[in-house]
């Protein structure tokens, strides 16, 4: 009996311990948003660049963090827009779902009280911090999300919006530093806090950083410049709408034709209308400067990390808030459905799992974020949303990655969705966007935002681009004969959703986690 009773203790002191054995894996998120940063970086280089008119860019912090990391070569977002785009990929649901599709609404007061990314990490005891632009500027930052005071930095005065590009030198730079420098430092102070002898030390946290640039204006300072001589510099091989374009794809550039030295040169941003070329030329060197420049304050936080001991047990996730047209078809900025402002670059590195560096051609989603950094630190994973989720606070209507981690090619969903809304000719429109591993399927059909749904039967344009032969979306290949099926097998899976092709839905099984 005695040795009965001995061996049961001993089971139940071996489940005790193993129940509350501390977890192994990383607790800390390191989350890093940048403004406007369409995939230029140099772990891109190949078929998943954004073009091939394109110099080498000089990014080689946000490299280095690619290579322990899941690389997502193609990751989209679901609109291509600054706080549509946040909104889904910080909530975890579509632009349908939280009801913004423009810069001023606020999903808390449209459509629900959704549970954000920081705010399901504070609800779980971390510690929560943001610096610079993570939600978008028009929310006072989301107080509900932050444990900490938000912190988001004055510009300088060379970035008021008057010029659409400056260098800066070393003295201008002393006497009025850039916003991205202050975020940088900024970030430094807040890691120490969670060092050993911070306020903060030992205590688990998510510290979103947000960097502003390469948003216009392309301010930077003048030593990036000299990556991308004038040697370097090419003209977009496609300065011309895509042939068969419907007039719904089009977008005028507002944003760029806002700063005096554009609106100077009485641009108008018609179809097939252009900058001169040597504007041109300066745009896209500046962009690419500005992206130099982040990369370089990427460094300065991923080094703080490393001399504070911390990033060991810390989920680094680097991400473009959505694409970027740099003249391609004629047009700047994002606001469109085109392979260019919806492909963004995406990473995350979770140490013990991708130390070695993990690359997929999977097609993703920004909206599989949230739940996939849920996992990787080992909180309770997110459900998936149901039709109507209104009213329900946590949800994700994305997949987490972590299938990827542990097999880049596993099977996965073969669609990305994106959308945009349009006006035109006193009609609501809203083009939906379906992305394969060999296609973009659009549809611009009229909308409803009352009850934000698409009539599919009322439909304003359609395009179809085959990647495997026009990766640069030049020609729209919809009413050819030729891709007929194609086209009613891609419009059919357009109009089932991302329901249809979600494997925890259809194909439902235990959450992967780190």
């Amino acid at each position: 009996m005695n040795v009965v009773l001995g061996l049961c203790f001993i089971t139940i002191l071996l489940v005790y311990v193993t129940c509350a054995a501390p977890r192994t894996g990383p607790t800390n998120v390191l989350f890093i948003a940048i403004d406007d940063l369409r995939p230029d970086l140099g772990c891109y280089k190949g078929k998943d660049f954004p073009s091939s008119d394109d110099p080498r860019i000089h990014s080689p912090n946000i490299d280095a963090l690619a290579r322990k990391s899941l690389l997502l070569k193609k990751a989209y977002v679901q609109q291509a827009v600054c706080s549509p785009s946040r909104t889904s990929f910080l909530t975890s649901r579509r632009p349908d779902t939280t009801h913004v599709y423009d810069l001023h609404t606020y999903w808390r007061k449209v459509s629900g009280n959704f549970t954000t990314l920081p705010q399901y990490f504070k609800n779980h005891g971390r510690i929560t911090a943001g610096i610079g632009k993570i939600f978008h500027s028009g929310f006072k930052d989301d107080p509900i999300s932050w444990t900490e005071p938000y912190n988001r930095p004055d510009h300088s005065s060379y970035e008021d919006g008057k010029t659409s590009w400056m260098f800066l030198n070393d003295s201008q730079l002393a006497n009025d530093p850039l916003v991205d420098d202050k975020i940088a430092k900024a970030a430094v102070i807040a890691l120490q806090d969670f060092a050993t002898g911070g306020k903060y030390a030992n205590r688990p946290f998510f510290l979103g950083v947000g960097f502003m640039r390469p948003h216009l204006p392309f301010v930077s300072p003048e030593a990036f410049s000299h990556y991308y001589p004038a040697s370097s510099l090419h003209l977009p091989s496609n300065p011309y709408a895509p042939i068969n374009m419907p007039d719904a794809a089009w977008w005028k550039s507002p944003e760029l034709i806002s700063y005096t030295d554009i609106s100077a040169l009485h641009f108008q941003g018609q179809v097939n209308e252009t900058l001169p070329d040597n504007k041109v030329r300066e745009l896209r060197r500046a962009y690419f400067s500005a992206v130099s420049w982040v990369d370089s304050l990427v460094g300065v936080v991923l080094n703080e990390l490393d001399r504070l001991g911390l990033s060991n047990n810390t989920v680094v996730s680097l991400l473009g808030d959505h694409g970027y047209q740099l003249g391609e078809h004629g047009m700047w900025n994002k606001h469109t459905n085109f392979e260019l402002a919806t492909h963004a670059p995406m990473m995350i590195r979770i140490p013990g799992l991708t130390d070695n560096g993990i690359i997929t051609e999977r097609v993703v989603e920004f909206v599989d974020l949230f739940p996939t950094l849920v996992d990787a630190v080992g909180l309770p994973s997110i459900p998936v949303c149901p039709e109507n989720s209104l009213n329900v606070l946590t949800c994700t209507e994305g997949e987490s990655l972590m299938p990827l981690v542990h097999n880049a090619t596993a099977a996965w969903k073969h669609s990305a969705f994106s959308q945009y809304p349009r006006h035109k000719h006193g009609v609501d429109i809203m083009g939906y966007s379906l992305r394969t591993d060999k296609y973009r399927y659009t549809e611009w059909v009229e909308f409803s935002y009352q009850t934000h749904k698409p009539d599919w039967t009322r439909n304003h344009g359609t395009e179809l681009y085959d990647h495997t032969t026009d990766p640069d979306e030049n020609h729209n290949v919809a009413s050819d004969l030729a891709f007929a099926d194609l086209a009613r097998s891609l419009s059919n899976r357009l109009h089932a959703g991302w329901r249809h092709v979600s494997p925890s839905i259809n194909n439902p099984s235990p959450p992967i986690v780190g």
